[in-house]
């Protein structure tokens, strides 16, 4: 480590001394004190202070070095056995007004919505209300496709068009389309499937709007209403919903190009499922750590959410029941979900073989929270490049 840079680290290291692991720190950094529900995970070894500090050190530089750049708006938290060892927040929620991001800022996570709409579905198999190899229209009966279960949407191998791209042909881009509207398209066009259901993988956001229609078919209550019923309210996630475009959008937090130009919303913009989940990186870590609990998802759920179900070349990806995965021979598998939406960027890890959470989170545009991937092999061995030697 550079020796400018190790001199910095001795400047700041008094501020994260003071934060001790159940504290909670100055606005933009240190650890969350919140209590967890019983819904969270098991009980494990605790951190000893050495290592906390070691980890905090680690977790600063990269922070310093590989997200906090070009003026990064959002939330970075690294987190090991259940709790937060190192956390900032910085920028703004609203630019113009000069609102200021905090821990408690719920943002627009986009596609990592995709891992709690999966959460949701494989809840209501533990309460065997959905069964994931049954035929979709088990559940959607004026679904017009033969052939599609559950599992294929959740695995993204159904098949099905984009909505994004069939609705510029078939539907007034001036009105705001919804789930049901996806699926009266779907209905009344019939589009020819990409591949036979089930032959092969094509991330598609379709899969996930038919996922949350599915949600409220079964549980009798809205998506938004169902989601805080069965992951929010929970877990105890008080800073987490799913977007309600009835309401006033200039309220919550915005979203941002590079450059501080605001995005506007559109047509696209009310269709839930497989975005529009509104959240913290603290709340991500509750819902991360209740994955662990049989109290929350079976054994047997969370082993079929954790297998891979659309297996490539050696070291290209995977995708499991809402996850991500990179598989390499001797390493161990990295489990993550990306999202991007407008400027809204993210990402999520979950290291299962070394029970760590790294989340990254930003309403302003930048790539870099992708990097996360490159601080988990200072946990485990997993397949990426280590950038700091100890």
């Amino acid at each position: 480590m550079k020796l400018h840079t190790f001199i910095i680290y001795l400047i700041f290291t008094s501020i994260f001394a003071s934060c001790n692991l159940n504290g909670k720190g100055k606005k933009g950094e240190g650890a969350s004190s919140e209590k967890d529900t019983s819904l969270t995970i098991p009980e494990m070894p605790s951190l000893t202070k050495d290592y906390i500090r070691r980890t905090r050190r680690f977790a600063y530089f990269f922070y310093k070095d590989e997200i906090a750049k070009d003026r990064f708006s959002g939330s970075f938290l690294v987190a090991k056995n259940g709790h937060i060892v190192y956390e900032r927040t910085s920028g703004y929620s609203n630019f113009e007004k000069k609102k200021r991001n905090d821990f408690d800022t719920p943002l627009h996570v986009a596609s990592i919505s995709k891992v709690a709409t999966s959460l949701a579905v494989l809840r209501l198999c533990d309460r065997k209300l959905i069964d994931l190899d049954k035929d979709v229209r088990e559940y959607l009966r004026e679904f017009p496709y033969e052939g599609i279960t559950v599992r294929m949407l959740l695995t993204h191998r159904s098949g099905i068009q984009y909505y994004g791209y069939f609705t510029f042909k078939t539907w007034n881009l001036g009105i705001t389309l919804k789930n049901k509207d996806v699926l009266s398209l779907l209905i009344k066009h019939k589009f020819p499937l990409n591949f036979p259901p089930g032959s092969k993988f094509s991330y598609c956001n379709t899969n996930y709007a038919l996922l949350a229609l599915i949600i409220e078919r079964v549980n009798g209550k809205s998506f938004p209403k169902s989601m805080e019923e069965l992951v929010f309210y929970p877990l105890n996630m008080k800073n987490s919903f799913i977007l309600d475009h009835t309401i006033n959008t200039d309220t919550i937090s915005q979203s941002y190009n590079s450059k501080w130009e605001l995005q506007a919303f559109n047509y696209l913009d009310a269709v839930h499922g497989d975005k529009n989940l509104y959240t913290t990186a603290r709340d991500l870590l509750k819902m991360d750590n209740a994955t662990y609990s049989t109290l929350f998802l079976s054994d047997s759920l969370r082993k079929q959410m954790l297998t891979g179900y659309s297996y490539k070349k050696t070291s290209k990806g995977n995708y499991g029941l809402g996850i991500r995965l990179v598989q390499v021979p001797t390493k161990e598998i990295y489990y993550f979900h990306t999202g991007w939406w407008h400027g809204s960027t993210g990402c999520y890890a979950t290291l299962r073989a070394d029970s760590t959470c790294i989340i990254a989170i930003s309403n302003k545009y930048t790539r870099s929270v992708y990097r996360i991937k490159n601080l988990a092999p200072y946990f485990g061995d997993y397949p990426f490049e280590f950038l700091y030697e100890d």
